[in-house]
């Protein structure tokens, strides 16, 4: 099943988590929103700076350390997405918690682990 997928702290830079993410999640074929710094492409996606309004987001995926998530709380939650995924290095209680309280999933994984074992 596709799965509308935002990235917050997506970058062209070839050696971030980041950007396999954005390349492993258009190669399983999922509609992927990317949100960096600096704007840019990774494959065929536009990573733009700003907050889309964006509907059915089914998995926002974090790549961004707890103190910069902070200005993306409202947004994330305002998408009321099923699911958010703390990437190593972007575990965040508070933000899981606001999650959990607002009916979405706050999982601790790694996102390009769940896409190459199957489980995403």
């Amino acid at each position: 099943m596709r799965k509308k997928t935002l990235v917050i702290g997506a970058s062209e830079n070839t050696e971030r988590y980041s950007y396999l993410a954005v390349q492993l999640l258009r190669r399983h074929a999922h509609t992927v929103v990317a949100i960096g710094r600096k704007a840019g492409k990774v494959s065929d996606v536009d990573i733009v700076t700003a907050m889309p309004d964006e509907k059915e987001v089914d998995t926002v995926t974090l790549y961004v350390n707890p103190v910069a998530q902070k200005e993306y709380y409202d947004y994330v939650l305002s998408l009321q997405p099923k699911r958010i995924i703390f990437n190593p290095g972007t575990e965040n209680e508070e933000f899981a918690a606001l999650a959990t309280a607002n009916g979405i999933e706050a999982v601790e994984a790694c996102t390009l682990v769940l896409l190459n074992t199957g489980q995403y």
